[in-house]
């Protein structure tokens, strides 16, 4: 089967007194070839929990992840993975950083050259490619971050919060991109982010997480994605169905975090 299986994904973290954090209890879901999927809930929600154990950093203690037909067992280049801060190397090029992927497997530049340039085109850095990442602010950096993923021409790319550090206006320009790249590679994305309007820009998929143990709450099949190819993405938030899923969604993880709160409240 093309694509990602979460079959049963449970995960607990011992703790040095003895005790247990359950971060994540039984979830399961199938995600297509090429889909964009955003993952949204409160902190505690094991949101990226889930997404370390799809790219191979973590191992569950219940459940398996298949992709594309065989289990994930670590980490591969078949998963690419996207921080909230680049994880460059600073002193290297813009260029040297998107091009490391393909370097250090033995790859000459007849062989990468021409894909690392068109990334460096579409992302709109192909006039800094001789600078130096510290050079680079961070909204470029983040650029720089996606291209460098993109090289590897990994199935999946796994994003963890990868806008959050963003000014407003930046952000939207990069939600934008995200879009842009979507469609034009044909990736399978799952994104996640704490912005209820940013997991309804960027999710045809949107899974809505609940916490202690984390478990999906609700999904969500979504058309804004879609619409934000060829839209301006402020025309798209003045949807009104737009309006009417952002209200539900803060509405439902408000009443999660008020739930939390009065967890604390009463173990005081």
């Amino acid at each position: 089967m093309s694509g990602i299986s979460i079959q049963g994904i449970s995960m607990r973290f011992d703790l040095p007194n003895g005790g247990h954090v359950q971060a994540l209890e039984d979830v399961s879901l199938d995600l297509k070839e090429g889909e964009l999927m955003s993952v949204l809930g409160p902190s505690g929600c094991g949101k990226t929990t889930l997404l370390n154990i799809v790219a191979g950093f973590l191992a569950p203690t219940g459940g398996q992840i298949e992709l594309n037909g065989h289990l994930v067992t670590g980490p591969d280049a078949e998963r690419g993975m996207v921080f909230q801060q680049g994880a460059l190397f600073e002193w290297m090029s813009v260029r040297e950083n998107v091009s490391f992927g393909p370097r250090m497997r033995g790859q000459k530049e007849a062989q990468w050259a021409e894909h690392v340039d068109h990334l460096l085109d579409v992302t709109g850095l192909g006039d800094f490619k001789e600078k130096s990442v510290y050079e680079l602010s961070g909204g470029m950096q983040q650029r720089v971050a996606l291209a460098r993923c993109l090289a590897n021409d990994p199935d999946v790319i796994l994003m963890d919060e990868p806008l959050g550090a963003l000014d407003a206006l930046t952000r939207e320009k990069m939600q934008g991109l995200v879009l842009k790249l979507w469609k034009e590679t044909g990736k399978t994305i799952i994104l996640i982010t704490h912005s209820v309007e940013e997991a309804l820009l960027l999710g045809e998929r949107l899974l809505v997480m609940a916490p202690r143990p984390g478990r999906i709450h609700k999904e969500y099949n979504l058309p804004f994605a879609d619409m934000g190819v060829d839209m301006d993405l402020r025309d798209v938030k003045k949807d009104p169905d737009f309006g009417e899923k952002r209200e539900e969604i803060l509405s439902m993880i408000w009443d999660m975090e008020e739930e939390i709160m009065g967890r604390s409240e009463d173990a005081a």
